[in-house]
């Protein structure tokens, strides 16, 4: 793998698919959100997603991980990954909702191989064409890192369940139409030693009992997190997605995947940053009127920032190619969500500082940016967690 800001696939269904993605994303869509004045900082609506989540249908991006079966592609981990780089280098507000990671296919995660023909009906496959969108509900006040702390219950009743409890940080729920919540059944993990049981189920965000409230705003500014209320909320028996007590090997399905799988779009973002500071580095004028990189401790600090960009990508995508082949990758998907992440902080942060005051500002991509980076290095499983991860796997294989 060379360096490139603009890289090259050798695969030819790679290169196309990438090639098409970058002619939507450069030109119809970015034209959709300058009609719009769309910026990072709106508090957008579902009326302004599901243009973009049809129109993307119709281009064959939405949804296009999925097996061909579902209406996608059937990609392989690594052609998934250079779509979802291409979606963070775009610098699109509105990129999040092309592939379906706002409420859609993306969103759902590894669901499908769990539902019952009910719920793929009614739920699953028009989420899938861009009619409903959903959220994933995990995450408690109380209960971050450590999910198996979480206190809401499922209670059964008759033949259903009763759920209570309050869901924060649920991604896409002020566009969502129900929730992929896990609860605790009740009555599990209450004695000393007894390990919890944790079931899963799709919630109407309509439902009785269900309210959905504004989430805290996170640092980037984005308006897209909802917290979910549960008391007493009445959920049918059918709704429970897989067996009674294996929601949590549902929720954490793929975890080695799904986190490899968010290292893709923070590169693109990373090689985002990296095109604007050298932009700014080659435009931008110091005294005596010569470009800021034809200074020597400018140009370093660009060449340390392309040095990490190059290292985090390069080791993303051999991870992801030892997937593809059918070898494990576990250890590898630790390291790559810790360098990724701590690299991709230290080039924003030198971005920032190579960007001056207009970096500190408001409304400056690169000030977004830094924010939206930033929030890596816990969102996804904190470094710290990653490092444990690590440390484990050493010590076991020893």
């Amino acid at each position: 793998m060379t360096f490139s800001l603009r890289p090259t696939y050798d695969d030819p269904r790679t290169a196309e698919l990438v090639e098409r993605l970058r002619d939507y994303l450069d030109g119809e869509l970015a034209d959709h959100e300058r009609e719009r004045g769309f910026t990072h900082a709106d508090r957008l609506t579902r009326a302004d997603l599901e243009p973009v989540w049809r129109r993307s249908r119709e281009l064959g991006f939405y949804g296009i991980h999925l097996p061909k079966e579902y209406g996608g592609q059937d990609l392989s981990y690594t052609q998934l990954a250079a779509l979802k780089e291409e979606i963070g280098a775009s610098g699109r507000v509105l990129a999040h909702s092309v592939l379906g990671d706002m409420g859609g296919p993306l969103r759902a995660g590894d669901i499908l191989k769990h539902a019952t023909e009910h719920q793929l009906k009614a739920y699953l496959l028009p989420l899938i064409r861009g009619e409903r969108a959903c959220c994933f509900s995990l995450t408690e006040t109380d209960a971050g890192s450590d999910v198996r702390s979480m206190r809401t219950v499922a209670v059964r009743d008759g033949d259903g369940y009763r759920l209570t409890g309050h869901k924060v940080f649920s991604s896409a729920g002020p566009f969502a139409d129900f929730a992929i919540v896990v609860a605790r059944m009740a009555g599990t993990g209450e004695q000393e030693g007894e390990k919890p049981q944790f079931s899963a189920f799709l919630v109407d965000l309509d439902s009785p009992g269900c309210r959905v409230e504004d989430g805290a705003t996170p640092m980037s500014g984005e308006h897209i997190e909802s917290d979910i209320v549960l008391t007493d909320c009445y959920v049918p028996a059918a709704n429970l997605l897989g067996e009674e007590g294996k929601g949590m090997r549902i929720a954490l399905g793929r975890v080695t995947t799904n986190r490899l799988l968010h290292c893709p779009t923070v590169l693109g973002a990373t090689r985002r940053a990296l095109e604007l500071t050298l932009h700014r580095a080659r435009t931008r004028t110091v005294a005596g009127g010569q470009p800021l990189l034809m200074l020597q401790a400018i140009q370093h600090k660009v060449a340390d920032m392309a040095t990490d960009f190059y290292a985090a990508r390069s080791m993303t995508y051999a991870a992801l190619a030892a997937l593809d082949a059918g070898r494990e990758a576990h250890t590898e998907a630790f390291m790559c969500k810790l360098f990724v992440a701590e690299s991709a902080f230290r080039i924003l942060d030198e971005a920032v500082q190579i960007h001056g005051k207009e970096g500190l500002t408001q409304g400056n991509e690169i000030e977004y940016l830094f924010r939206k980076i930033r929030m890596f290095r816990i969102l996804t499983g904190t470094s710290e967690i990653q490092r444990n991860g690590i440390a484990k796997l050493l010590a076991f294989n020893a």
